[in-house]
C-alpha cells in the first residue's frame, strides 16, 4: 500500500547521540517543534498568521533551555501532536524524532474517504494528523458510505513511510449533518456528555439525603435582605446573586453570593473526581456540556428564586463612591426574591420602572464607581462582542448576530471582579505565614516580540504607542486606546493589542494579573461551572477557620491547575469551532450576497476577512482577485497589487461576496466585491 505521507526531507548526521526527551508540537503542514525547558505552548503572531504557525528562536549551537527546535516532516518518525518523544539535534534548530515514547491520544475522529483491497480509507478531521488511517474490512464496517464520520483509533504506525493502521470505534454519521458534526467536536476532544449511573446515583443521593435545615443554622442569614440573580434568558444554572440594604450609618451593604457546590461535592468522591477530570462546563451553540450532574448544577446548588439556598458569601460595606469600608466572608443562607434576565434588569434601570427598580439602579451606580476604579488603577478596557444564534428545534442556524453587551452585563462583570479580587487579597494575606497554597488566576505581561508587531503595526496608521518602561502597562495601553477612540482604525488595533496578550490561565504561584492590573486574582464567582472555584473556597474555608492546608496540598492543586487551564483552552476551541460550524452553515443560505468585512489576518497566500454581522471569518484567496498579482508585505501588514498599486491593509474594509462555504470543513470563501 502507497504511503500519502509528506515529502522526506535530507537528514543530517546527529551532533550528538545523546538522546533528548520532550513533547512536540505538530502543525498541518507537518512540521515539528519542541520547546527546551517549558511546556509548549502554540503561538499566535500577532498581526498575521504565519504560513507555518511557529515562531523559532535562532541559535548558534545545541538546545538551549527556553528555546525551540524544529523537527522537519520527514524526521517525525510518526510523531504526533502533543506526543512525548524522544529526538536528537542533526544541524542548527533541526531535530529528529528517535521514537514516540507516549501517544497524547489515540482516538480521531475521521472522515471515510475510500476504500482499497479490503481496508477502509480514513482521513483524521485534525489537520495535524497528516497522513490517512487504514482500517481492516468488518462486517460493522461494510456499511459505512463514503463521507461518513467516524472515531478511529490508531493502532500500529511501524514507520513513518507506511499508512498507520486503526481500528473503528463509533459510527458518528453522515459528514456535514448537524448532529453529526456537534458529535465530532465532541468526540474529537474527549469530551462526554451524560454522567453513567454511578454518579447520577450519588447526586440524587446527596440532593435526598442532605439537611439543609441543620446546615441553616450553622450559617450567617440573609434571607430577609433583597437578593436576586441576573443571568442570560436561556441560563438553568445560577451561580451567583446579588443582595443590597442600606445599613444604619448610610452606607451600601452589598453581598456577593455564591452557589456553595464545595458543601455538597464532597472531596474524593466520584461526583468531585469526575468534576477535577471536566474542569469546566462546555457551551456548544446547540448544548451545554455540565461540569455536575443537572439535579445539582441546575437545582440544587442552583440559586434559583423563593427557595432556601446555601452560599459562600463575599459582603462588603461601601459608600456612594463603592469605596470599600468593611468586608467579611464566610458561609450563608439565602432566598432570591427574583430572577432577571439582562435585558429584563438593563430596561428597569433605564426606565426606573419595574420590580425592585431602585435596588438595582443603586447596584448599577456602584457598579460604575467599581469600573472607574479599576480602569484608573490601569486595568485594560477591552470589550469584545459575543456571537449569538437563534437556531431551530433540528439545530438549523436561522439567524447568526452580534449580541449586545449592555450595562447590566458590566454590573455582574464588576461585582464579580470586586469578589474575586478581594478574596485572593484577603487569602494571601491570610497564608502569608503558613502553608500559603491557593488557586490564583493569572495573566502575565504581553510577550515582547509580540508587542514589538504591534507597535509597527500602529506606526501605520500615524500612531505611537509611549511608554516608560521595557514595555507598555495597561495604563499606557489604556490612554492610547482613549486617544484613538472613535477612529476608523480603532477596533483593528483593539484586536491587534488583544491578540499579543498572554493567555490567562490558573496557577499557585500568584504573578498577578496584567489584564486587570490586579496584584491578586481568582476565581471564586462560578463553581457550578468551574473547578478551580471549588478547591478556592475550599481553601478559603480553611484559612477562615484558622487552619493550613494539608502539606501535600500544593503539588496537588498545582497539577489541577495545569489540568484545569488545559480544559479551559480545550472547552474554548469546542465552542470556536460548534460557532465556526455555525456560520458556515448560516452562510450556506447567503451565496453571491455582498457584504461588509474587515481583513483581520494576512498570508502568504490570502487575506482572512470577517464579516461584520455575523463574525464569521473567510478566505480571499490573491490568485482569485482579479485585475493583478497581489503581493503579500508582510512587515507593512498590507498586500498589494503588481502593476496596479492597490494595496489592502489589515483592519482595511472591504465589501465581499459569499462564494463558497464548507461546513464540515468550517471553512468560508470569500470573494471581493469591486461593483
Amino acid at each position: 500500500m502507497s504511503s500519502r505521507s509528506p515529502k522526506t526531507v535530507k537528514k543530517h548526521s546527529p551532533k550528538t547521540k545523546k538522546p533528548l526527551t520532550g513533547v512536540i508540537r505538530v502543525t498541518a503542514g507537518a512540521f515539528g517543534f519542541i520547546d527546551q525547558g517549558r511546556r509548549p505552548t502554540p503561538t499566535k503572531p500577532s498581526s498575521a498568521k504565519s504560513a507555518k504557525g511557529f515562531s523559532k528562536t535562532q541559535r548558534k549551537s545545541g538546545p538551549k533551555k527556553n528555546e525551540t527546535v524544529f523537527i522537519p516532516p520527514g524526521a517525525l518518525n510518526t510523531a504526533l501532536d502533543g506526543d512525548e518523544v524522544e529526538y536528537v539535534m542533526t544541524r542548527g534548530d533541526n531535530g529528529e524524532v528517535l521514537r514516540v515514547l507516549k501517544r497524547a491520544r489515540t482516538e480521531f475522529v475521521s472522515q471515510v474517504t475510500g476504500r482499497e483491497n479490503g481496508f477502509l480509507i480514513v482521513k483524521p478531521d485534525n489537520p495535524k494528523f497528516y497522513t490517512d488511517l487504514v482500517i481492516e474490512e468488518t462486517a460493522e464496517t461494510a456499511a459505512l458510505s463514503i463521507g461518513a464520520k467516524i472515531v478511529a483509533r490508531l493502532k500500529l504506525w511501524p514507520k513513518s513511510t507506511l499508512r498507520p493502521g486503526g481500528d473503528f470505534i463509533k459510527n458518528l454519521g453522515q459528514s456535514g449533518e448537524h448532529e453529526t458534526e456537534m458529535q465530532a467536536i465532541i468526540q474529537d476532544r474527549g469530551l462526554i456528555e451524560g454522567f453513567s449511573v454511578e454518579l447520577e446515583t450519588e447526586a440524587q443521593k446527596i440532593a435526598q439525603e442532605h439537611n439543609l435545615d441543620a446546615e441553616i443554622k450553622k450559617r450567617k442569614d440573609f434571607r430577609e435582605v433583597t437578593t436576586f440573580t441576573i443571568d442570560p434568558l436561556a441560563a438553568k444554572d445560577f451561580d451567583d446573586a446579588l443582595s443590597i440594604r442600606q445599613t444604619a450609618d448610610g452606607l451600601w451593604e452589598v453581598g456577593i453570593h455564591i452557589a456553595d457546590v464545595s458543601h455538597y461535592l464532597t472531596p474524593g468522591s466520584l461526583l468531585d473526581l469526575e468534576a477535577q477530570k471536566r474542569a469546566t462546563s462546555i457551551y456548544l451553540v446547540d448544548r451545554t456540556i455540565p461540569m455536575l450532574p443537572k439535579i445539582l448544577s441546575d437545582d440544587l446548588c442552583s440559586l434559583v428564586p423563593h427557595e432556601n439556598r446555601l452560599t459562600f458569601s463575599a459582603v462588603f460595606e461601601m459608600d456612594d463612591k463603592a469605596n470599600i469600608k468593611s468586608e467579611w466572608f464566610g458561609r450563608t443562607v439565602i432566598k432570591s426574591d427574583r430572577r432577571f434576565t439582562y435585558e429584563e434588569a438593563h430596561k428597569i434601570i433605564e426606565t426606573n420602572q419595574g420590580e425592585y427598580a431602585a435596588e438595582l439602579r443603586k447596584l448599577d451606580s456602584l457598579a460604575k464607581e467599581l469600573d472607574r476604579q479599576k480602569i484608573s488603577a490601569g486595568a485594560l478596557a477591552f470589550e469584545e462582542d459575543e456571537v449569538s444564534f437563534e437556531i431551530d428545534a433540528l439545530g438549523k442556524p436561522l439567524n447568526v448576530f452580534k449580541r449586545e453587551r449592555l450595562g447590566t452585563h458590566k454590573l455582574v462583570e464588576d461585582f464579580m471582579l470586586l469578589a474575586n479580587k478581594k478574596v485572593a487579597e484577603y487569602v494571601s494575606r491570610l497564608a502569608k505565614n503558613q502553608n500559603g497554597v491557593f488557586v490564583y488566576r493569572v495573566h502575565d505581561a504581553p510577550d515582547p516580540d509580540k508587542l514589538d508587531g504591534v507597535r509597527r503595526f500602529i506606526n501605520l496608521f500615524g500612531h505611537k504607542l509611549t511608554h516608560k518602561g521595557s514595555r507598555p502597562g495597561p495604563q499606557e495601553i489604556n490612554n492610547f486606546l482613549k486617544k484613538i477612540a472613535g477612529q476608523p482604525e480603532e477596533s483593528v488595533i483593539t484586536r491587534e493589542i488583544i491578540r499579543s496578550m498572554s493567555r490567562a490561565v490558573y496557577s499557585t504561584k500568584n504573578i498577578g494579573h496584567f489584564g486587570l492590573a490586579f496584584a491578586h486574582y481568582t476565581h471564586f464567582t462560578s463553581p457550578i461551572r468551574r473547578y478551580p472555584d471549588v478547591m478556592v473556597h475550599r481553601l478559603l474555608d480553611t484559612y477562615l477557620k484558622g487552619q493550613s492546608p494539608a502539606k501535600d496540598l500544593l503539588l496537588r492543586y498545582d497539577k489541577l491547575c495545569d489540568h484545569s487551564s488545559s480544559m479551559e483552552k480545550l472547552a474554548t476551541d469546542a465552542e470556536r469551532e460548534s460557532v465556526k460550524y455555525k456560520q458556515a452553515e448560516y452562510l450556506e443560505n447567503h451565496l453571491g450576497e455582498v457584504f461588509d468585512g474587515v481583513i483581520s489576518s494576512l498570508t502568504k497566500w490570502g487575506m482572512y476577512v470577517e464579516e461584520l454581522s455575523t463574525g464569521a471569518e473567510g478566505l480571499i484567496r490573491y490568485r482569485e482577485m482579479a485585475g493583478d498579482r497581489f503581493i503579500f508585505e508582510e512587515k507593512k501588514f498590507q498586500v498589494r497589487g503588481e502593476k496596479t498599486n492597490q494595496i489592502y491593509r489589515l483592519g482595511g474594509l472591504v465589501k465581499i461576496k459569499v462564494a463558497k462555504t464548507d461546513r464540515v470543513t468550517k471553512t468560508i470563501d470569500f470573494t471581493l466585491d469591486t461593483n
